[in-house]
Order: C-alpha cells, then structure tokens, then sequence
C-alpha cells in the first residue's frame, strides 16, 4: 500500500547481499590492478560473489549475532572461493565498507527510480498547467477565498516543486552518493602505500564518485541523502493535500474517479490516491528523521545509530516512493471541473476582487484611505445583502475615482491574475531544461567501460543525471535501461 513493487525489491534483503557482493567482487578487481592480490584470485572470488551461491536465511540469522550481515557474508564468500585465491577475499576492508558501500549502490538506483517517476508526474502537471492556463478559480489563504488565480498557475506551482525536488534528488545523486572504503578504522592502514589508488579503482569499479576520505562516522551524505528524499515526500504531501481539499464535497473544483467506494455509504467516492500519498509521505519522513536524529555517531565507529540506519534508509526510499507513485496516480486520473471552480469563484458575491479595487483606487487616494474605502463597500454588501459590484457603484467615493466602465475592468477577476503568466511560463520551462538535461545524461550513459559491465552482470545499473557541479561518473556506467 506504502511503496511500489520497485522500490520494495531494490531495497529487499537479498537486494542488499546482492550489493554486498558486487563490493567484494570490485574489491578483488581494484586491488589486483595495483598487484596487492593476484589478479587469478581477484577473478576467483568474482566468480563466486553470486547470490544463488549463498544461504540467504543462515546469513540473516548470524547476522542477529554478528550485529551485521558481512560477517557471515564474508565467512560463506571465503568458504566458496577454492584455493590460495580465499586468503584475499574481503582483503583490507572493514564490514562497514560493504554494507555502507552496498547501501549507496542501492541509493544510486533508489534516487533513480523516485526521480523517474517525479518526472512522470511532472509530465501530467506540465499538461494540465498548459490547458488550464486560463481557468479561473479563487485562490485560497487560511482556507478562504482570498483573490483570483488559474488553476494552471496552482498545476505551475505543483510542476515547479516536483521539477525542485527531481533536481534535488539528482544533485545528491551525484555528491552523496560515494563509494566507502576506509578499512578498520579509517586509515586504510592494512593496504600499505596503496590505499588511495586502490579506493580511486574501487570508485571506478562501481561508477561511484570518490569521497574526500572515509566517512564512517560522519555522516552527513546520509542525513543529505535523508532531507532529500523526505522533502520529496513532504512535496508529495503538498499535491496530495490540495488534492484533497479541493475535492471535498463543498468545493468539488476536482475529483478523483475510480477506487474509494465508501463500506457504508454507496454516494461517496473517497480521495484514495491522494490519502495514500499523504499517508506514505508521513512515514517517509518519520524514517527521515531518525536518519537526522542518528548522526551523532560516536568516534570512528557508531554503536547502535549505524545499524538503524539499515531499517531507516529502505523505509525512506520506500515510503517516499509510494508517496510519489500514488500522486502520479491522483494526477493522471484527475478529473477538473472549471465550472464549479467559476461558481466558488462567484460564491461571494464579487468579494474576491477587494484587493483588486483597493488598488485601483490607491493610486490616488493612497493605500490606508483606498483600503478604508473599500472595507466600507465590503460591510455594505453584507448587511445589505447586495453583490460587491452593486456596493462599489452605489458609493460615492468609489464613483469620484473610478469610471464605470474602469470599475467594470477593475471587478473582472480575469484582469488580475498579475504575473500568473509569467510564473506559469518560468515553471513550464524549468521542467523542460530538467527533461532535456536528463535525456542527455540517459543517452551519454550508453557508453560503459568494460569493468563496469562486468559488475552489472551482478546487478545491472540504472542511468542517473549528472549534475553541472559534480564530476559525471557516466564514462563508467553501465548501459541504462529505459526509464
């Protein structure tokens, strides 16, 4: 109900042991091709880092005991590998290099998947912004009708916040997401000389960018990882709530056709897709927070903050994943209803354009004495039970400053939409650079070098977009896959 069938099998267990395994292979590989193993035993244990070959319920159980699962991922890999090739297995490494390491590999293909579908979603705003343009609707604050708006600027709004999330997603795609290598206790003392060169191949084994240094214990590229992924869902959450509101019975500007017949009451049609991304969003950022709240990790290896970051992170990603695809579901069934956006519109009586007076007349009487002026109208309409227009052009100091046929203008709703246009036009555009540059990435990916396809025999790679300000790892990536 929470996620997608994607996102829950990439961050399955067996998923996690995959990558782990794809790490100890990369390993092998990246220190042969600096001579500190020999390259038959590199070959050796990449053959055997096969998931079909390993226990996977023994490995979970002695994982309890281990407090983590390359302990007994390392002793089953050791087991399998014949010969003198078994004393290199796991050479130099520490657990929490693979299981770190095997969890960006899940990230990386994570922030994909949600980025793909953000896009999606991005695509059916893009077409409703385009034909709602000029639709009005009243635009609300505190829940009250305040001035006009078109429903095509609140879609812009809706496409700008995916379009800043997707990009979101991919900057910490292309900065957070590093490769973790740095042995026993950050010093990669067991590699001699070699440590550097043999984490750079190790990088390029797994199209992972390169850290600064080991990041055992620090642990801000999760807690970026963590704030990214929670405000895409705490954006999905925004959608889903105006989807909400705007489709409740007294306002019924949207519906949502489809599933949500009520167990009791045959007439209604309940919001579903919406509530299920509000519902999933909440959890994401549950899981977001306790990613925050733990990185406080304790010298150079945490007790108890780093393993729950195991549960934390696959929630995260999942959670937020349901979020995403359930309002790419509200978006793609929404039926809009303009006329009952008009109607509301005119629900006041005219009341919505107060602002829009105040301000025609403001130009010559100044702001505080227009603003009283126009209250007055406002409390005449009310008690006299008339509509705005008819109070506006009853009052004298209205008529001093304002033609009717001025006034006329000034009360359409359309003529005070302000900069609506322009703000539609900057969302429109700003989703279409976001498009175009990740088809760019997606095509540049199609070229990978050969030892980074022979890891994705593994587990094959999805393309990621680059971004301007980070170094592009697709020169190692493995051909993409369509989106």
């Amino acid at each position: 109900m929470f996620s997608t069938p994607a996102m829950t099998a990439l961050f399955s267990g067996r998923a996690f042991v995959e990558r782990m395994l794809v790490f100890e292979a990369a390993l092998a590989r990246a220190e042969a091709r600096v001579g500190l193993i020999p390259g038959e035993a590199a070959e050796a244990i990449a053959a055997r880092c096969r998931i079909d070959l390993f226990d996977l319920a023994g490995l979970f159980g002695e994982s309890t005991a281990a407090a983590t699962p390359a302990v007994p991922l390392v002793r089953m890999l050791t087991a399998l590998v014949d010969g003198e090739a078994k004393r290199y297995v796991h050479w130099g490494a520490t657990s929490q290099d693979v299981t770190d390491t095997a969890a960006m590999l899940q990230v990386r293909e994570g922030l994909d998947l949600l980025t793909a579908r953000l896009l999606a979603a991005g695509e059916t705003s893009a077409v409703m912004v385009e034909e709602h343009r000029g639709t009005l609707m009243a635009g609300r604050t505190f829940l009250q009708q305040a001035v006009p708006i078109s429903f095509g600027l609140k879609a812009a709004r809706w496409l700008a916040l995916i379009t800043r999330s997707a990009t979101r997603l991919r900057t910490v795609r292309g900065g957070a997401a590093t490769v973790q290598f740095g042995g026993a206790a950050g010093t990669l003392a067991s590699l001699g000389a070699h440590g550097e060169e043999v984490t750079a191949n190790l990088a390029e084994e797994l199209g992972l960018p390169l850290p600064d240094l080991p990041w055992h214990a620090e642990r801000d590229r999760i807690g970026e990882i963590a704030a990214a992924a929670g405000i895409a869902a705490g954006s999905m959450a925004k959608i889903a709530s105006d989807l909400v509101l705007l489709s409740q019975t007294e306002v019924g500007e949207v519906s949502m056709p489809g599933p949500g017949r009520s167990s009791a009451m045959p007439h209604k049609r309940n919001p579903v897709q919406a509530t299920e991304a509000l519902a999933a969003s909440r959890l994401a950022i549950s899981a977001a927070a306790t990613l925050l709240g733990g990185m406080g990790h304790e010298h150079e290896r945490a007790a108890g903050a780093l393993q729950a970051e195991w549960q934390a992170l696959p929630d995260l990603f999942r959670f937020t994943a349901g979020a995403v695809e359930w309002v790419v579901a509200a978006l793609e069934h929404l039926e809009i209803h303009p006329e009952r956006m008009r109607a509301n519109l005119e629900q006041t009586g005219g009341l919505v354009m107060a602002e829009a007076l105040t301000y025609a007349m403001a130009a010559e009487l100044g702001r505080p004495e227009a603003f009283a002026v126009v209250d007055a109208v406002v409390m005449r309409a009310g008690a006299g039970g008339i509509s705005f227009r008819e109070a506006a052009l009853a009052n004298e100091r209205v008529g001093a400053v304002l033609s009717r046929e001025r006034l006329a203008r000034v009360l359409d709703p359309a003529s005070y939409l302000g900069s609506a246009d322009a703000f539609i036009e900057r969302a429109l555009d700003g989703y279409r650079q976001l498009r175009a540059s990740r088809q760019r990435c997606l095509t540049s990916s199609t070229r990978g070098s050969s030892a980074t396809r022979s890891i994705h025999r593994i587990v094959r790679g999805r393309c990621s977009p680059c971004t301007a300000a980070t170094r592009c790892h697709r020169k190692n990536a493995a051909p993409a896959r369509p989106a």
